[in-house]
């Protein structure tokens, strides 16, 4: 039943040898900007190409800021401090996610509330956290606290599940009436779009990963987004461990981080922003080869862009029809050497959060069984 599909990714990728599920593609402008970079000496946190790639990730998603960092949770840890979140509150996510979205949140001492996504984004609903805060918080001056545990709600994090957008339009709307700011996690989604407008600029703050396996990468890599150049700033002061700029004196002001980007990845990002309208677009023929492929397959679904979208197609996806599928797909293309993988482990049912607070999580649960990443990587080598 599955050896069509073998030879059909073999055949899109023109190779006998292991395909991954995701690798990146590296030309000759990585290198040029790499080696630039190298021979400049200037290889940490300080260099020409960090400034750069800050200017040129705003203007690539209309952002007025960029600040950049060394990974995506370290991005999202900062970000959910700028929006006010401290010790012993709570903050509103999806249990379908990779672990660094709940792990930035426990980062901040404060704890995840698991709310269900919806089948269509598979992102976080905004008809369920309706229900929640409508059933379970209280509005204040103060801000909004949930009713059972008296803590405050202090943010929201929606996170644009294999660079599909969600409804975050929605959510900041929601967010607003409740007085609870959305902290975007489009760790997957640079590229992405809802009604024109870029994944990670709807919220107050939004982050991106720039993780091996990502989009755009440089190794290992993240950024804050927002429109507020005061919060803005901030990020960029938190992120250099709290320094007072001074030409020769080391002045920290508070406690703050070191997760600067250093200048040799921001050179590697730089080449690989300028490749990613090209990236994107060999995404979409292979979305679009994938859709046509199993239409009309009784045993599976491949998720398509949700309307009025447009997704980076950053891990395509399909839903096997009866959930007793999945691992013997699984184990068949793997054992063919074709990557495929199963969502993440609800964020709910692992050892860490297995205490956290959860609104019913149908949708969620019934995804996780049934679906399956596809190899996704582009075949563009400039």
């Amino acid at each position: 039943m599955f050896e069509d599909l073998i030879g059909f990714v073999r055949d899109w990728y023109g190779t006998k040898d292991p395909v991954a599920l995701h690798e990146p593609r590296f030309g000759a402008r990585d290198r040029e900007l790499v080696m630039d970079a190298i021979d400049s000496t200037y290889v940490s946190s300080v260099g020409p190409y960090v400034d750069r790639f800050e200017k040129d990730l705003a203007a690539y998603v209309g952002a007025q800021r960029a600040v950049v960092t060394v990974n995506g949770t370290s991005a999202l840890h900062v970000a959910l401090r700028l929006a006010g979140v401290q010790p012993g509150e709570e903050v509103i996510t999806q249990p379908l996610t990779f672990i660094a979205t709940a792990n930035a949140i426990s980062y901040s001492q404060a704890a995840p509330v698991f709310i269900d996504v919806d089948r269509e984004t598979m992102g976080l609903c905004p008809r369920a956290v309706e229900r929640f805060l409508s059933e379970q918080a209280d509005r204040s001056e103060k801000g909004c606290f949930n009713r059972a545990t008296g803590k405050r709600i202090a943010a929201m994090v929606p996170m644009h599940t294999f660079g599909h957008p969600c409804h975050v339009d929605e959510l900041v709307r929601i967010g607003t009436e409740w007085g609870i700011p959305v902290v975007e996690d489009a760790a997957e989604a640079l590229g992405s779009a809802r009604a024109g407008r870029q994944c990670g600029t709807f919220g107050r703050l939004g982050i991106y990963s720039f993780n091996g396996n990502k989009t755009v990468t440089c190794g290992g890599g993240g950024a804050i987004v927002t429109d507020d150049d005061q919060l803005g700033k901030r990020a960029k002061h938190l992120t250099t461990v709290a320094k007072v700029p001074h030409r020769w004196e080391f002045v920290h002001d508070e406690i703050g981080y070191n997760y600067r980007m250093p200048n040799l990845n921001a050179a590697l990002a730089c080449a690989q922003l300028e490749q990613l309208d090209g990236f994107l677009a060999e995404k979409r023929e292979l979305a679009k080869a994938y859709a046509e492929f199993f239409k009309g397959c009784g045993w599976a679904t491949f998720i398509g862009e949700p309307a009025g979208c447009r997704s980076n197609h950053w891990l395509n996806a399909i839903l096997v029809s009866e959930p007793e599928t999945r691992d013997p797909f699984l184990q068949a293309t793997n054992e063919a050497k074709i990557a495929t993988r199963p969502a993440w482990a609800l964020m709910c049912d692992l050892t860490p959060y297995k205490s956290c607070l959860c609104g019913p999580l149908d949708n969620a649960r019934w995804l996780v069984r049934r679906l399956v990443n596809l190899p996704s990587s582009t075949r563009i080598v400039k």
